[in-house]
């Protein structure tokens, strides 16, 4: 009797440390994935804010009048020389435009809400990439002391917000919700030509 009770008691021990074992390895597997879905959407983020911010320095380099053609909160138009400023330039000045198209034109992630960032340059040249998980971008404009206008010759700051949110949902194994995961950047430019 001894002996079964010992079997019986071991068994149900042998399972409950198999069943902490299984489920330490879903944990692992999931924070390894959380982990790298958060760096992948930090990767997102600083990419579109590079391309931003390289194009914004510019604006109004080899270009004398009021170099801000449009300044709205989801769209932003400008003027400046973007092939070698701060060199001799080329002479021409270039038209820079940035808005982002509906969730519709990125039909190839499973996240309803992402867009796309697009650039146009000089009325022609239209540049979209992947959506990267961008769903909001967001454009204020401060004069020289900082606080927001709409007069497009008294900017002098240009801030952006972006939002960037996964490519494709899961569910999270600790709540079993769909994942909220998202990341913030925001950043101030100054270009010296304005």
């Amino acid at each position: 009797m001894n002996t079964v009770l010992d079997l019986l008691g071991s068994t149900i021990i042998g399972m409950m440390l198999m069943l902490l074992i299984f489920k330490l390895n879903l944990f692992m597997s999931d924070s390894g994935y959380s982990s790298d879905k958060e760096l992948r959407l930090m990767q997102n983020t600083k990419t579109l804010a590079e391309i931003m911010n390289s194009d914004f320095r510019k604006i109004g380099y080899n270009y004398a009048p009021t170099a801000i053609v449009t300044a709205q909160s989801d769209r932003f138009k400008f003027i400046g020389d973007l092939e070698a400023p701060g060199q001799a330039g080329n002479g021409t000045v270039d038209t820079v435009e940035y808005f982002l198209e509906d969730s519709t034109h990125s039909p190839g992630t499973s996240n309803l809400k992402d867009k796309i960032l697009v650039r146009v340059l000089n009325n022609s040249d239209t540049i979209a990439g992947p959506s990267l998980g961008l769903v909001k971008l967001q454009f204020s404009y401060l004069d020289s002391v900082s606080a927001p206008t709409a007069d497009l010759s008294l900017i002098r700051y240009i801030k952006t917000e972006i939002w960037v949110e996964p490519e494709e949902s899961t569910n999270s194994f600790v709540t079993g919700q769909k994942d909220s995961t998202f990341t913030y950047w925001e950043f101030t430019i100054y270009p010296r030509n304005i």
